[in-house]
């Protein structure tokens, strides 16, 4: 797979994965985590998700900025893992349920996510940088597109295995406690503790059905609060554990950039090599050139907005929607020591998808190239939205019969279980979105290493996570469509939103692959 590629890109690859892999243990349950310790709304986690997503790409603008200011792209990263790592370890400290002090212990939690936001902004645009100007070489100048692949790829690796390290502690640390896991318990259990006598006589019943059921021995007698309280306390100390469980996979990153940072291509040195055999009329671009390359990329921007709209509430509406309409009991691993059950395995899929595909897509891309055929990379991120617009039919389809959100209040768990959904729908909607991305994301990364002028490598990396940041602050929309409008209805929003976008890129792609030659 590495073979006729930079020897750099294997550990820059490497070391993203474990940063990777801590940080989607983080974001595989971050959603649920904030309902369930805080007893928020999916509306109001909404808005500290989309904060937080927000800016961890915003804060990339900044990382970006540092970067190329003081040319020391390098120590950048390694400060950025640093913070990362303390950052999960002021969210990963056991914290009582419910919280005493609302107050200081989600301002807490929510210090401890801007820290890791900001480390994230040091690192993962100036990693981008480096590995894109390990294609600058013109000895694998035409495999650029194919080394982003490739890099994207292990981010998933480590994306694949976090799911089920999150929910393994997290079902650990409450079977360690007599409990088993029940999706729809942390909600019920604080609507009960807040006000009991505004619970629907089905939602009471639900509880106390759940409740008796949650205890793998049960007590002689059932009291809900003592229960309620308990419950909430384990489930939470579990995900909490979890984060823990991040602090050591960003230690394993730190050690393997650490070992490999002299293997990695320094930015800051760009275009001023005496030995590259490259002029300096070659480095040196006219200011219109500039501009028209400058005015492409925030395009290109504009356009993966309302990508990353759609795709990342697969932590969010899609997440909740897994919780509340899946049958989570199909997939049960007993593992002894703990169970492999709940929402957030889903999360799992799309780096599946993305580590088993990449290759067939690169076959792909790569038998049309020696034919000559192989569309341009603006062409691809066009075909990509509207393979995302696809997969948000495909759940709309399957969402047309089910009740909305507000309705489940009323329906009694024999009610609840019989419309909820197979989970080889959430499957079939995140093979869907993986090709989308594959088409976008890596792809696009790659556009911008090449179209980007030399001296605004690292701020250009940080303009397209900040593109993301912008896609990332609208993910509340979601969270309000979910629980306002028929579920169906929420998804054609994203329909139309990706199907909009794709008709706006192709009216672009020749001016854009005229920029980029």
């Amino acid at each position: 797979m590495f073979k006729n590629h930079p020897k750099g890109l294997l550990g820059a690859a490497l070391s993203n994965m474990g940063e990777r892999f801590g940080f989607y243990i983080m974001m595989a349950i971050l959603t649920l985590f904030i309902s369930a310790k805080f007893g928020l709304s999916e509306t109001t986690t909404g808005y500290v998700y989309s904060i937080f997503y927000a800016s961890i790409y915003l804060l990339a603008l900044v990382g970006g900025l540092i970067a190329d200011r003081t040319k020391r792209y390098k120590s950048t990263i390694l400060i950025g893992l640093v913070m990362m790592a303390v950052g999960y370890l002021i969210i990963a400290v056991p914290t009582p349920t419910p919280v005493p002090h609302m107050g200081f212990y989600l301002a807490l939690t929510c210090f401890g996510l801007l820290v890791i936001a900001f480390g994230n902004g040091l690192f993962k645009g100036n990693l981008q940088a480096i590995v894109g100007q390990m294609y600058d070489n013109k000895e694998y100048a035409d495999r650029r597109d194919a080394g982003f692949q490739i890099f994207y790829m292990f981010i998933n690796v480590g994306g694949f295995f976090a799911p089920w390290i999150a929910i393994g502690v997290r079902n650990w640390w409450l079977k360690v406690n007599n409990f088993n896991y029940n999706a729809a318990l942390p909600e019920l259990c604080h609507q009960y503790l807040g006000n009991a006598d505004s619970m629907t006589p089905e939602s009471m019943s639900r509880l106390t059905e759940y409740a008796t059921n949650a205890y793998i021995q049960a007590p002689a007698t059932l009291d809900l609060t003592a229960f309620a309280n308990n419950y909430l306390d384990v489930f939470n100390h579990g995900f909490q554990y979890a984060f823990m469980a991040a602090i050591g996979a960003m230690l394993i990153s730190l050690a393997i950039y650490l070992t490999n940072k002299h293997k990695f291509p320094d930015p800051a040195q760009k275009g001023v090599a005496k030995d590259s055999g490259v002029s300096k009329e070659e480095i040196q671009m006219s200011i219109q050139e500039i501009r028209q390359r400058i005015y492409a990329l925030f395009a290109v921007f504009g356009i993966v907005i309302f990508f990353w709209l759609s795709f990342h509430q697969n932590g969010y509406s899609l997440t909740y929607f897994a919780r509340d309409y899946v049958n989570l009991k199909v997939i049960d691993i007993n593992l002894g020591f703990t169970r492999i059950i709940g929402a957030e395995i889903f999360q799992a899929v799309n780096p599946f998808f993305v580590v088993t595909l990449t290759p067939l897509i690169m076959w792909l891309f790569g038998s049309l190239r020696r034919r000559g055929k192989e569309p341009s990379t603006p062409m691809k991120i066009a075909i990509g939205m509207g393979i995302a617009s696809l997969a948000y039919i495909f759940l709309m389809i399957f969402s047309l019969a089910l009740p909305a959100k507000s309705e489940l209040a009323n329906m009694t768990a024999d009610q609840i279980a019989a419309m909820q959904v197979t989970p080889w729908v959430m499957v079939g909607l995140y093979f869907i979105l993986t090709v989308a991305e594959l088409f976008i994301s890596p792809l696009g990364i790659s556009f911008v290493s090449k179209v980007a002028p030399p001296h605004l490598q690292g701020l250009m990396q940080g303009f397209w996570l900040a593109a993301t940041a912008i896609g990332n602050s609208l993910l509340f929309i979601g969270g309000i469509l979910y629980t306002t409008v028929p579920i169906w209805a929420c998804w054609l929003v994203f329909v139309g939103a990706t199907g909009a976008s794709m008709l706006v890129m192709l009216s672009m792609v020749k001016w854009l692959e005229k920029v980029a030659r």
